[in-house]
């Protein structure tokens, strides 16, 4: 049976992060559904969210995030809205486990406001468009099967044990089918 780990919750969360330092210790691949979708169309995603708009570039995180489900167990890292997508959340529930990092506004305005790579924060009111997305997408995020609080004062590897903790506790064998 395929199990990935695969971590959601808004931009600055930590996904990337905890999710490199995850797979290291349990000798797991690591994939960032982000870096797939640059890699693939050969620009960022600033540059497909200009050219092409948000409603292309969802489309095609769908995509990857299916390809990438369907292979080995990975720790997969996604995009802050593409845990917004039912389709997505099925095919995540179904091939693997969720883990929400939640952060809150103030830890998450402070690791993303001085990021221009931001395209949904490009905004007259960057601020507001993150409380806004925050207050919007919370409610979804808590569909996940795991939660793990992710605060600013925590460290990459505190946190990351967090989440180890929290997969052993919600299902023991997830992580040894990857170690």
């Amino acid at each position: 049976m395929r199990r990935n780990i695969v971590l959601i919750g808004m931009m600055g969360a930590g996904k990337t992060a905890i999710g490199t330092e995850l797979a290291r210790r349990l000798s797991a691949p690591f994939i960032d559904i982000d870096a797939e979708i640059e890699r693939a169309a050969a620009m960022t995603i600033p540059e497909i969210f200009a050219r092409d708009g948000e409603p292309f570039f969802r489309a095609r995180e769908s995509e990857v995030l299916a390809r990438v489900l369907a292979g080995q167990p990975a720790i997969v890292s996604t995009g802050g809205g593409a845990w917004m997508r039912q389709e997505n959340r099925e095919r995540i529930s179904a091939q693997g486990v969720s883990v929400w990092l939640d952060c809150d506004l103030e830890t998450l305005w402070h690791r993303v406001k001085l990021r221009p790579t931001r395209p949904l924060l490009q905004t007259a009111d960057p601020r507001g468009t993150l409380e806004r997305l925050l207050n919007e997408r919370n409610p979804v995020y808590a569909l996940a099967d795991i939660r793990v609080p992710a605060t600013r004062g925590c460290s990459i590897d505190a946190t990351t044990t967090r989440v180890q903790e929290a997969i052993k506790a919600y299902d023991p064998e997830i992580l040894e089918k990857l170690s």
